[in-house]
């Protein structure tokens, strides 16, 4: 029984050495000399001006969550795309109830103003 996980047990043995000896080579043979220049924060070549960062509006992060809610959902067409013979009439009546759902949801996040960019 404990044999299958033999395996996995290796597989992760062997990737956690792997990273050791990737680290462990960085530092070895890695440059070491500290400078000012390297301590610097590089942004396309230009001494920064003000912050490092500033705040970014709420509306950008509401914009990606709906952009990735409905780019996932999306990925639920594959699936029934390739089982859509075998599961007929039940199974197209289900995709139209999805999409239908999926389109209350855009029109009520687009009457909310979320999808609008300022």
């Amino acid at each position: 029984m404990l044999l299958e996980y033999i395996a996995i047990g290796v597989m992760i043995l062997t990737a956690t050495l792997i990273a050791f000896i990737a680290i462990g080579m960085g530092e070895l043979f890695g440059p070491k000399k500290k400078s000012s220049a390297k301590d610097m924060p590089y942004e396309s070549g230009m001494d920064t001006i003000g912050p490092g960062t500033r705040r970014m509006p709420v509306r950008f992060y509401l914009l990606a969550v709906f952009f990735i809610l409905f780019d996932v959902e999306v990925i639920f067409f594959l699936p029934w795309a390739i089982a859509f013979r075998k599961l007929g009439l039940f199974g197209l009546i289900e995709m139209i109830v999805f999409i239908v759902i999926l389109i209350v949801g855009y029109i009520y996040a687009w009457k909310k103003g979320a999808l609008e960019w300022e």
